[in-house]
């Protein structure tokens, strides 16, 4: 018998496989509004399996409001964990914004507490996420939600988010055989910290199933569903239909050897993964259940030999560029529509813009050293734009205190934050200058700045420096030409 539970904390014992209500926004979608009495039933056989734990979010359709009339009515509170979220618009939110939406949230659900909290951010480049987090944890401290956990961010930010004073218990990202970002950096980060991944599209809409198994190629047309549409963008970005059918033709032969299906192979592969503390299986209430096929991930493990004939074919297949949650911030966009239309309108800019002297756009991000020494953020002038030097202020507060990588992630973020109020973006980049307090932190900062610009290379230079502000690691400047300015030669 494997482990059947996780502890995502001491009051918070998780089941290993958790029943995700993403479809019930489909179901609403496709026939109109789901009976919330019927669909709260239908999780009781669920909690009869051992499948007691349920995700949600506050854009699943009705699934709160379900999820809260079962819990109420059909089975002791104690005996459910029920997961949610709150996917903000972009832009930041208020204090009383926050707290509405916590409310709104136990509202739905009944309850006095919300057993975990997962916060998903747009914009990485736009601070303030690290205030909604904060407005989070007060929440947290009045004992109106007991865990927060995060939904789609990536190794950098999570980093970032743990060394700002947040505790998070939890990231929940995609991961399967098709996409394994998470499998490096992102799982090493987790099980240095003591978060849990929560694995959501591990059957990868349902193609990683023996109903696609030796079929043709489905045009646009005949996906039915928005996971389908969504992850056949997985599949094409792995290599493509040939290659695909491949892989089900190795996980069928495996399951087989084990007596499970296809999709219990594809699942328990990433299961197996240390770091990983559940994976998140779709289910259509009432529809398309597959709860004893659920309940057999807990009832084998896969062998030495499956693991590794897995493993090997996964090198036949092009990886998942980026990192986590990369599909929602960067194209291409790895979403049911092949963009964010069906998500988000628009990004606002992250800092407010002024006009000053002589033409010139000013950007300010509220810092009391702009005030204070009389500076702004940036300034354009024409198609120029130079971002003073940066440090890791957000607000009162210094982000990553002590951690020249989490620092120079966010110092990072502040100047494309910069550069996306006054019209351009960190590709319009063509230099940078990096002073740091300690010379040991120099590869640190300056793997970040290898990843944050490797694609553009701008001239660089860097230097150890005396920075103002004992707490400041490394403080950057970049200036950016604008090359699609009027009147600039392309």
């Amino acid at each position: 018998m494997q482990k059947r539970h996780t502890e995502l904390a001491a009051d918070l014992r998780i089941s290993r496989v958790v029943t995700g209500l993403w479809q019930i926004a489909d179901m609403e979608r496709d026939g109109g509004a789901v009976d919330i009495d019927a669909a709260a039933r239908s999780m009781q056989a669920y909690t009869d399996a051992g499948l007691t734990t349920f995700d949600m979010a506050d854009h699943y359709g009705s699934s709160e409001e379900i999820a809260g009339h079962f819990a109420q009515n059909h089975i002791d509170r104690q005996d459910v964990q029920l997961l949610t979220k709150w996917v903000p618009k972009p832009g930041g939110s208020s204090r009383d914004t926050v707290r509405e939406a916590v409310e709104r949230a136990l509202q739905r659900l009944q309850a006095d507490q919300l057993q975990l909290l997962q916060y998903h951010a747009w914009n990485y480049a736009d601070p303030s996420y690290l205030d909604d987090l904060s407005y989070l944890k007060e929440l947290q401290d009045e004992g109106l939600i007991s865990h927060l956990g995060l939904t789609n961010f990536d190794t950098a930010h999570l980093r970032v988010v743990l060394e700002s004073g947040i505790d998070v218990v939890s990231n929940q990202v995609c991961f399967s055989l098709l996409d394994q970002r998470a499998a490096g950096a992102m799982l090493e980060l987790c099980e240095e910290r003591n978060v849990k991944l929560l694995a959501f599209g591990t059957l990868a809409g349902g193609f990683l199933s023996e109903r696609w198994l030796n079929t043709s190629e489905p045009d646009q047309a005949a996906l039915t569903t928005w996971s389908q549409m969504k992850y056949k963008r997985y599949i094409d970005e792995a290599g493509g239909w040939l290659r695909f059918q491949n892989l089900l033709g190795l996980l069928d032969t495996i399951a087989k050897e084990h007596e499970v299906s296809l999709a219990n192979v594809a699942s328990r592969f990433i299961l197996e993964k240390n770091g990983v503390g559940a994976v998140i299986i779709g289910a259509r209430l009432g529809q398309s259940e597959h709860i004893e096929n659920n309940k057999q991930l807990l009832n084998f493990s896969l062998s030495a030999k499956a693991q590794s004939a897995i493993q090997d074919a996964l090198g036949g297949l092009d990886a998942i560029h980026g990192d986590c949650g990369d599909e929602y911030r960067k194209p291409p966009f790895l979403t049911a529509s092949g963009d964010l239309s069906h998500h988000i309108e628009t990004l606002p800019p992250p800092y407010p813009t002024v006009s000053g002297s002589d033409g010139q756009t000013l950007a300010l991000s509220g810092t009391i050293w702009e005030d204070l020494a009389g500076f702004s953020r940036a300034v354009r002038k024409g198609n120029t734009i130079c971002v003073s030097g940066t440090t890791a202020t957000h607000g009162d507060r210094v982000i990553g205190a002590g951690d020249p990588t989490a620092q120079a992630h966010f110092v990072i973020d502040k100047l494309e934050g910069a550069l996306q109020s006054l019209g351009v973006t960190l590709e319009s980049v063509v230099r940078t200058r990096i002073f740091i307090r300690n010379m040991e932190d120099w590869e640190a900062i300056s793997k970040v700045h290898g990843q944050r610009f490797g694609h553009i290379q701008p001239a660089n230079t860097l230097v150890r420096a005396d920075l103002v502000g004992n707490e400041y690691l490394v403080e950057i400047e970049a200036d950016a030409i604008d090359n699609t300015a009027p009147g600039i030669p392309q």
